[in-house]
């Protein structure tokens, strides 16, 4: 049974996550020039969960910032352009370094559209995810035994999809332009907070 920890405005001091960390942030919802941060939860792998509340119009978490620039510990995301962007600007982080699943999924699944975690993560992991809470009321001020079982539940497989997808890339000889596209996130993030998302910069 994962173990689920809920932190008011930051990690505790001196919590070691780890050289791999699971990330994932709830919103109000999806526009992250509307929405702000609610939630951001954190896995070392271990079938634990680490989950830090963010209050409204709070602006600064220093051990979480302090963890998610730290250049020895990978960010484990799934989508992490969008977290990467609202982590910025809610609190100033420039996460680094990324990896994302999702890409990964894109670059080595070619032959399946469905690239999202619940699908990723049946295939990969043989686990069912459940996505009742995912449009619930994040910016509450207590958050019921269901929304932390969801909210948990985003980060506490990630590590097990990444191995797979690993294997993958490897099989594929994608790690490099993988990388590549990783290492570009927090820019690209910058360019949707700028109005960039839509026509997107790299596009005709």
């Amino acid at each position: 049974m994962s173990q689920i920890s809920l932190y008011d405005g930051d990690l505790p001091d001196g919590l070691d996550l780890g050289p791999v960390v699971a990330v994932d942030t709830e919103t109000m919802g999806l526009n992250p020039h509307r929405d702000r941060l609610c939630l951001v939860q954190l896995s070392s792998g271990d079938g634990n969960a680490h989950l830090v509340q963010i209050r409204k119009g709070q602006t600064l978490a220093p051990n979480l910032k302090r963890l998610m620039e730290d250049p020895a510990v990978l960010k484990l995301f799934h989508f992490a352009r969008f977290d990467v962007a609202v982590l910025y600007k809610a609190l100033g982080i420039t996460c680094a370094p990324i990896y994302c699943t999702k890409i990964t999924s894109k670059l080595v699944r070619t032959s399946t559209d469905r690239h999202g975690l619940k699908d990723l993560c049946k295939e990969m992991t043989g686990i069912e995810l459940s996505k009742q809470q995912q449009s619930s009321d994040w910016g509450a001020s207590d958050l019921n035994e269901e929304q932390l079982k969801y909210a948990a539940s985003d980060v506490l497989y990630l590590h097990q999809i990444k191995e797979k997808l690993d294997a993958l890339l490897e099989r594929e000889g994608r790690r490099e332009l993988a990388e590549a596209c990783f290492a570009f996130l927090p820019a690209r993030g910058k360019l949707d907070l700028l109005g960039w998302e839509e026509p997107d910069i790299f596009s005709h």
